[in-house]
Parts: structure tokens; sequence; C-alpha cells
């Protein structure tokens, strides 16, 4: 450091950042040339810099940071019903401010109940996801689940109407499930 300007002689002065890099890269330099050949040297003078390794150190915390968030979760233990599908049930809608669905289960198993359920757009695999629909699913074994696209508007309650608007029934005999529902009216 004693060449720089406005330095005496054997002062030695205080070295910036810029300048303790150039000195670093100067020695590693010449080390590599005593050493090894000048191709070699350059590569070994690059990966022995600060800028390198900084990269090195960050590339390492974010892989780490992939791979944590890829673990996949533990496989649960809950084994899945595997049944012969026999094909979709027949049903009716009747359209009003909601919705009446008549699915009628001719060959529905003894002692099943059939289900429904509201599914979000981006719950289903089927079509890319859509925010102006949801889904209303109806599954009952043996059948194939069926599911019709509804607009994604806020569903009253069935707690709330006190079951005068959405019910659902099963009638084992006729071995029909009907349900209605409602949309919540927007004021």
């Amino acid at each position: 450091y004693q060449n720089r300007v406005g330095s005496k002689f054997g002062g030695g002065g205080v070295a910036g950042a810029s300048e303790t890099n150039v000195d670093r890269r100067e020695r590693l330099r010449k080390l590599a040339l005593e050493t090894i050949d000048l191709a070699k040297g350059s590569y070994l003078a690059h990966t022995q810099g600060k800028k390198h390794q900084t990269n090195l150190a960050r590339r390492a915390a974010r892989d780490l940071k992939d791979t944590q968030l890829m673990i996949a979760p533990a496989a649960s233990n809950v084994q899945r019903k595997v049944f012969l599908k026999i094909g979709r049930p027949g049903y009716r809608v009747t359209k009003v401010q909601g919705m009446m669905v008549q699915v009628h289960l001719p060959q529905i198993k003894a002692g099943v109940i059939p289900r429904r359920r509201f599914m979000s757009a981006w719950e289903q695999k089927r079509e890319p996801p859509n925010k102006a629909y949801q889904y209303l699913i109806v599954a009952a074994e043996p059948y194939e689940t069926i599911a019709f696209r509804i607009p994604a508007r806020e569903i009253e309650d069935e707690s709330d109407d006190a079951g005068y608007w959405n019910w659902s029934h099963w009638d084992p005999d006729t071995k029909q499930y009907s349900f209605q529902f409602m949309f919540r009216l927007q004021y």
C-alpha cells in the first residue's frame, strides 16, 4: 500500500475495501503462477475470490430452503376404499334462487348414505381454476362421483335458515337423494 498517492514512505495508510480486494487477488494470482500454469491460476483466483465464495454460500442457503419446501408430508395410514364403479347416477336439477337436486341411485350399496359437499375451483383438478365458479360434489358407492359447476356465490348456512330453504333427504325406499340450497342474498 506504500505506492498510493498521498502516502508517506513506509506509512502504509489505511486500505479501503477495493484496495484490499485488489491486493488479495494479486497475491492469489502470484501464488497460482508459482504453483500451476496460467489457465489454472485464473480459475483458482476466481474460486478463491470473495464474491465467488459469497455466491456459493447464497446458493447453498437457497438450495437448503428449496429442499425443505419440497419435502412431501408423510403418507397417512388411511386406506382408500377400492370398489368397482358402475357409472353415473341419474339426476335432475331445478334452479330457483339456489338449486334443488334430485339424484336417483337404484343400485346403491346397502347402508350407504349419499354425501355432498361444495368444492372451490382451486381444489378440483379437472379444469383450470376459475374464480367465478365453485363445484357441488355428490358421491355414493358404487356410482361415479358427479359434480355440478355453480356460480361462486356465498351459500346460505343451514343453521341460519332453520331448515326452510336448505335441506337434504335420503329416501332408502325409492333410493332417491334430494337436497336444496340457496345462495345468500346480496344486499
